[in-house]
């Protein structure tokens, strides 16, 4: 099981949200490519990157923060927010990027994510984001109306290989990952999930690699790691 420190970038800086609420921020670096060797030099083997004015926008506004990133660090790097266009996952898979994020477009365009799928293989993941069991969309702005097993079991059909799944009602509190719903998501669906949101501690990371048979491929940690309450290495450790 991977743990993959988050980088939520937003005007060119680390942040961190609060329920994923833009007003509600936390300002952590102003160079993510600083935060991005940090959590390298302390033993991360992914990172999770997310462009925050991206997933508003519909397009990919931190570039240039995202390319000092890929030039500061030898591991691999994921990259969700305002993904929508096949051009666009070509290009950033071309600058090198490990895998891209799919959030919005696959509930608006599962098409699209069919043909990124047939085209880039499992370089494709998508990012299911949801409050109450329903799917967010646009940087959890708006309803999806589709149910997560459902929007998941329509992604596993269309070529999908590894969810993201992330409780918004638990992102940025440190109230604990919810382990039931992302089993549950990992039963119901066949696909390996990455758990995200609500990340506190060691007990967070044991309760999922107890689960991991399932088909749990990793956790990302956001807040936790920024504001101590989870050591990273022994995260990493605990979580091999």
């Amino acid at each position: 099981m991977l743990i993959f420190p988050a980088i939520d970038i937003r005007g060119g800086k680390c942040v961190r949200l609060l329920k994923g609420d833009f007003r509600q921020e936390t300002v952590f670096s102003d160079s993510p490519a600083t935060m991005a060797k940090k959590w390298q030099d302390q033993g991360a083997e992914y990172l999770h990157l997310v462009d925050l004015d991206g997933a508003l926008a519909g397009s990919s506004q931190n570039l240039a923060a995202i390319k000092e990133i890929l030039a500061t660090v030898a591991i691999p790097v994921e990259l969700g927010g305002g993904i929508r266009r096949l051009e666009q996952i070509e290009k950033l898979l071309d600058m090198g990027i490990a895998r891209v994020i799919l959030g919005s477009v696959a509930v608006k365009d599962p098409a699209l994510v069919r043909q990124a799928c047939a085209e880039f293989g499992e370089r494709v993941v998508v990012g299911i984001d949801a409050k109450d069991g329903i799917v967010a969309v646009e940087g959890w702005e708006k309803s999806g109306n589709i149910g997560v097993i459902e929007l998941a079991r329509k992604m596993k059909d269309a070529g999908v290989k590894t969810i993201i799944y992330t409780d918004i009602s638990r992102d940025g509190t440190l109230g604990g990952v919810n382990v039931e719903a992302t089993v549950n998501l990992a039963r119901e669906s066949g696909i390996k999930i990455v758990a995200s949101g609500g990340v506190k501690s060691l007990e967070d990371i044991r309760a999922l690699k107890a689960q991991e048979s399932v088909g749990i491929e990793g956790v990302i940690a956001g807040k936790s790691i920024y504001m101590g309450t989870l050591d990273l290495p022994a995260a990493i450790q605990l979580a091999k």
